[in-house]
């Protein structure tokens, strides 16, 4: 429960993986907002207004104040919001262990699949393999850190939960999409069964982009950046 009615809107796009986490995060907390579709290629003026530094989404304004770049937003909702389900574990060496894997999953993991969604021949096999080593990393930190994870309800979802079905969530529109297969039962057992099970929540449910619009944006947009390279 807010203990005061507070305006909060939320500028995204609606493809926008960090955008969704900060939308996933609001709706875990049972936080009213106004959500600003934006079009990145004619941004709104007050996006522009309220974030002239970077000028990105998402962007969150609260009572008027702007707070920019997702990780930040996630961290101001759950320092301004402390009911549950609350973003971090309250054990210091569990908190440690959710901002080292996070980490992981922005710099290395989630990185490498973005990458061979822009490229084709040698450059994408090449990735494809750095992909697999990666999430087989991932894969046993999951499996070393989190042992026995179970996802009943939005009260066992987290920082580390958000960006893992955020992130890789999509993950089986991106192999229909461009026909590599990065995490699967057999080979990722722990994050795939962390991704059904978070699946299975009305509130991830809420936010997911359907399966086929998500696989028309994704080959949109490869060819988009493929035909961009070529002409370079």
């Amino acid at each position: 429960m807010e203990e005061q009615k507070s305006k909060v809107i939320l500028h995204g796009m609606w493809a926008s993986t960090y955008s969704k986490r900060v939308e996933l995060a609001l709706k875990l907390k049972g936080i009213s907002y106004e959500y600003v579709e934006e079009d990145l290629k004619n941004k709104t003026e007050s996006l522009i207004r309220l974030n002239p530094v970077h000028k990105k989404i998402p962007l969150l304004v609260h009572d008027g104040k702007p707070v920019a770049e997702s990780q930040v937003i996630l961290d101001y909702i759950d320092e301004t919001w402390k009911n549950s389900p609350r973003l971090y574990p309250e054990d210091p060496y569990e908190r440690a262990q959710v901002r080292i894997w996070v980490s992981y999953i922005n710099q290395q993991a989630f990185d490498v699949m973005a990458r061979i969604l822009y490229q084709k021949g040698e450059a994408a096999t090449r990735s494809v393999e750095v992909a697999r080593e990666r999430f087989r990393v991932l894969e046993e930190g999951l499996k070393q850190h989190f042992p026995n994870k179970t996802i009943r309800g939005n009260d066992d979802v987290g920082l580390l939960d958000i960006i893992i079905i955020v992130s890789f969530g999509v993950h089986k529109a991106l192999h229909e999409a461009i026909g590599v297969e990065i995490i699967d039962p057999v080979n990722t057992p722990t994050l795939y069964n962390w991704i059904e099970q978070l699946q299975q929540l009305p509130v991830i449910k809420e936010v997911e982009v359907p399966h086929d619009r998500l696989v028309t944006f994704l080959q949109k947009y490869r060819q988009e950046h493929l035909q961009q390279a070529a002409n370079a």
